[in-house]
């Protein structure tokens, strides 16, 4: 037999809900004493907690102490506050129904219209390196039961979990009530919010364990774009709580981004802060067509960066997507503005920098957050599950040129320190390219590119013939092992002097002699770059 809250036709129709009894307990203190005046000039009763309650107090305002309605004093360091069914039944009743009505009626409850939470800084705490003692007491309890409640019960209490939202509730107070749509909105909210709670508190307490057992990521809708990789699909971007990255750039001038400049924006910076040195790289289809980095200090490095990466592949680089990572400067906005490009993106712009660029309404300017930092985990969907790998990065932060390496001479002369260079910059910048992965350097700046071929051949007469003449005398570097001589044969014909590559191939010895019959210096650096 259905109890009586299963059947339909004993509820009550609720869309406008007056506010006539209010439970406000935030940490957050942001806009509280605009929403506690807006909500006492409507004959509103408000319930609080500890500061909160002190905080609106101190105003003026009315305020009645959680004490008071539950009889029960806060405990245990306020560890106990609302934990107490004189709250708990003011929350959730469905006043839809008489009996529910009447339950609170005979119990000498009063109902609550409106449940005002955010919760305690949990995130915020562990970011502080506060000690664990104080971490754990960052762990909310009354905090989430409140909200979960509302939120259940979103057919006659609204909940507020944000204060971005208090101008709109304010707004429906004065009204006449909250509508449903708004707590249903409201409601939705709250679960997303509570469920990214758990999963900070669950990935801390998880925090010793290289791949735990469950991985959670949060992360909030940030825009709808316009379409996706194609126009015919649906997409959006979503932010990831803490996230310091290309998403959270903020877009200074030009359209909006789309789905592609994101992507293309993302591989450009991956590519550009792989160095420490001032450096630009240039990408097209996630790929770069130009990375360069500077080192003479007398002179303008980041445009003389840009000027070297774009001469890698000029015909590619139209309608490229650039990054930098350094402030961009007027001379180097000079050079961008005289080609068409789709994205810039830097840590900065100098003023007549960005003047300059926004001339240009195409061109979409992003700066990178202040606290940029990439990802120490990559995550990557398959069809039924996702892919979770330490981001590959260079351990290193040193300048080219002061890099001790570990890497194995196998043929040739141990390169001079002009040649060693390029080699470091031509191992950084390899990594940046698709698999499989070929990648011609000289004077710090990539002269050709092989990428994305189904084998490394392929890659290496795509680098050579990219290059042109310029592949005499650059160095190589090859993200993965040669598994047969021809693909060095075809760069040792084009003249390469030096190659860097991981070694490992069952073959190693034919490559190596190739590499020794042409008194070409090669080095196995035991490690592979694969970027799929």
């Amino acid at each position: 037999m259905r109890g009586p809250s299963h059947d339909p036709s004993l509820y009550r129709e609720r869309d406008r809900v007056a506010v006539k009894r209010a439970l406000i307990s935030v940490s957050d203190k942001t806009g509280l004493l605009d929403l506690a005046k807006a909500l006492a000039a409507a004959g509103a009763e408000i319930v609080s907690t500890g500061s909160t309650a002190s905080t609106i107090r101190e105003a003026g305002i009315a305020v009645t102490d959680v004490s008071s309605v539950t009889g029960f004093p806060e405990s245990l360091d306020g560890r106990v506050k609302t934990l107490h069914p004189a709250v708990h039944a003011g929350i959730l009743a469905d006043l839809r129904l008489e009996s529910h009505e009447q339950q609170l009626a005979d119990l000498g409850i009063a109902n609550f219209e409106l449940v005002v939470v955010n919760l305690y800084p949990f995130r915020e705490t562990v970011a502080s390196g506060a000690p664990e003692s104080d971490i754990i007491e960052q762990i909310d309890i009354g905090g989430p039961a409140l909200v979960r409640a509302s939120a259940k019960n979103h057919a006659n209490v609204a909940i507020v979990v944000s204060p971005l939202r208090y101008a709109e509730v304010i707004a429906e107070v004065s009204e006449g009530g909250t509508t449903l749509n708004t707590r249903r909105a409201l409601a939705a909210e709250a679960f997303t919010h509570t469920a990214a709670y758990d999963a900070a508190v669950s990935a801390w307490f998880l925090r010793d364990e290289d791949f735990p057992p469950a991985y959670s990521v949060t992360a909030n809708r940030g825009q709808t774009l316009r379409y996706g990789e194609n126009s015919h699909q649906r997409a959006a971007l979503y932010l990831q709580q803490g996230g310091h990255g290309i998403a959270q750039a903020e877009l200074l001038g030009g359209k909006e981004m789309s789905y592609n400049n994101y992507v293309d924006a993302d591989a450009a910076v991956r590519a550009a802060y792989d160095f420490i040195n001032p450096a630009v790289a240039i990408i097209k289809h996630a790929n770069p067509c130009g990375i360069a980095v500077a080192r003479d200090k007398s002179i303008d490095q980041i445009a003389s960066a840009h000027h070297l990466a774009h001469a890698c592949d000029p015909v590619s680089a139209f309608g490229g997507v650039i990054a930098a990572n350094r402030t961009v400067t007027l001379k180097m906005a000079e050079q961008v503005s005289e080609v068409f490009t789709e994205v810039l993106v830097a840590p900065d712009f100098d003023a007549d920098a960005l003047k300059l660029l926004k001339e240009k309404k195409n061109l979409r300017l992003l700066r990178l957050p202040a606290d940029f930092s990439r990802d120490p985990r990559e995550i990557r969907q398959i069809s039924g599950g996702y892919l979770v790998q330490d981001t590959d990065l260079f351990d290193t932060d040193a300048e080219l040129g002061t890099l001790l390496t570990n890497w194995t001479l196998v043929s040739g002369e141990p390169a001079d320190a002009e040649t060693l260079v390029d080699l470091e910059f031509a191992w950084k910048a390899c990594r940046s390219v698709k698999s499989n992965a070929i990648l011609l350097a000289k004077g710090g700046a990539s002269v050709g590119v092989g990428m994305g071929q189904v084998n490394r051949v392929d890659s290496c007469h795509l680098a050579v013939n990219r290059a042109g003449d310029r592949a005499a005398g650059s160095v190589a570097a090859s993200d993965a092992f040669f598994p047969f001589a021809d693909g060095l044969e075809v760069l040792l014909a084009a003249g390469i002097k030096a190659v860097v590559q991981p070694g490992g191939s069952v073959r190693d010895e034919e490559v190596i002699a190739a590499a020794a019959k042409a008194g070409v210096t090669m080095y196995f650096t035991g490690e592979r770059h694969f970027f799929h």
